[in-house]
């Protein structure tokens, strides 16, 4: 099968991957309006050619809070990568390292911090839940700090897990609970479960050993359930932030409000995002609410964003409404599930050609050039 965008990654990922990991990362909250809405923001901004100047010596090269990077796309925190593929973040994380942009681990990891640290070399990104448990969380802080992480990305946007009928429906849970439904997605991918042979543990890493309440499958995810903090707040940035000491990112900004209370705590950079439509269906698409945010906060932070972006066009987009950066998470997580650290780095291929070509039919040469005057403004931002 040739490969030529992220669609064609997602139809081989779907084809490879058992039904309730493939759905976990392919599927929103309750009705998923949001999750859709977020893919047709980008389809509705239309671009505009210019003719009639040198677009020789292009360059995707740029910076993300400080960090040089290939060009201005992250990997965003998914949980549970190990289970798109065995040992699924350490494969991300190398598919990054070797491009040159960053890789974010999410605290719902199968693979540790310390696993992904000991298989790479450039310093990765690592996102954190802020759970009840305090000295739970302060222990994630420090094995990050430990492992060389080079930024923070603290999630805001879930205090309490958004309803997804997908996963409620397949019985998700890592590893799988062995029962008939489960084992029938699982008799249907024979190359999954062969490279699942080869793992040494399927529970979430991160959790292993580190609280007596997750020993098992049941008690973990028990306690992950529970954990959950309905108290986190703004107040609690500044501790988080003195405990870390580095580049910190908040993640799950999605009003002009909480944009400039994010100012007041001393972060470096924001996330436009409403994680990937899978906390509050029926709110809007993240490329909708950028401009309001961008403009709230001026130069005081980086502003970036995520949810729907599935092109090098896309992050055009997002780049021109003034993003400093952007994350994708489902294009990498098929390429993941399709053919591994292969998959992932052909994912960022396809990107950054996208973008270089978008680049050259606007005459831009370089990311800090790219802005409003490459769209055509009449076009609506609603998502």
């Amino acid at each position: 099968m040739q490969i030529l965008d992220v669609n064609d990654l997602m139809q081989l990922a779907r084809r490879r991957v058992p039904k309730m990991f493939f759905d976990y990362a392919d599927s929103g909250a309750f009705s998923e309006s949001t999750y859709h809405a977020n893919e047709a923001a980008f389809g509705a901004i239309k671009l505009r050619q210019r003719v009639g100047r040198k677009i020789s010596n292009r360059s995707l090269a740029s910076t993300m809070v400080g960090q040089k990077v290939a060009m201005p796309v992250a990997l965003a925190p998914v949980g549970i990568l190990g289970m798109q593929h065995a040992n699924g973040e350490i494969l991300a994380a190398r598919a990054a390292e070797s491009f040159g942009v960053p890789f974010t681990l999410s605290t719902m990891s199968v693979c540790s911090i310390e696993e992904v640290a000991r298989a790479t070399s450039t310093p990765f990104w690592f996102q954190l839940y802020v759970m009840r448990d305090r000295g739970f969380v302060r222990s994630l802080i420090d094995r990050a700090k430990a492992a060389g992480c080079s930024a923070l990305v603290v999630t805001m946007d879930l205090q309490i897990v958004g309803q997804r009928h997908k996963d409620q429906r397949n019985g998700l849970s890592t590893p799988p609970r062995l029962n008939l439904p489960t084992l029938l997605q699982l008799l249907v991918r024979p190359r999954w479960c062969l490279q699942m042979l080869g793992v040494r543990d399927r529970r979430l890493g991160n959790l292993v050993g580190h609280t007596e309440s997750a020993k098992d499958l049941t008690s973990m995810s028990a306690w992950v359930a529970d954990q959950f903090d309905l108290e986190f707040c703004w107040d609690d940035i500044a501790w988080l932030r003195e405990r870390w000491g580095g580049t910190l990112i908040l993640k799950g900004i999605m009003t002009a409000e909480d944009a400039r209370e994010a100012t007041l705590t001393g972060a470096d950079a924001i996330v436009v995002s409403n994680h990937g439509g899978r906390q509050l269906d029926g709110a809007p698409s993240t490329l909708s609410v950028l401009p309001g945010i961008v403009d709230a906060v001026g130069d005081q932070l980086e502003v970036h964003v995520d949810g729907g972006i599935r092109s090098g066009q896309d992050v055009f987009r997002a780049l021109a409404l003034g993003a400093k950066g952007t994350y994708i998470g489902r294009p990498y997580v098929y390429g993941l599930g399709a053919m591994g650290e292969a998959g992932v780095r052909r994912a960022l291929e396809i990107i950054a050609t996208e973008l270089d070509v978008t680049m050259a039919l606007c005459a831009e040469r370089t990311i800090a050039a790219i802005g409003p005057h490459n769209l055509e403004m009449t076009a609506s931002v609603e998502g």
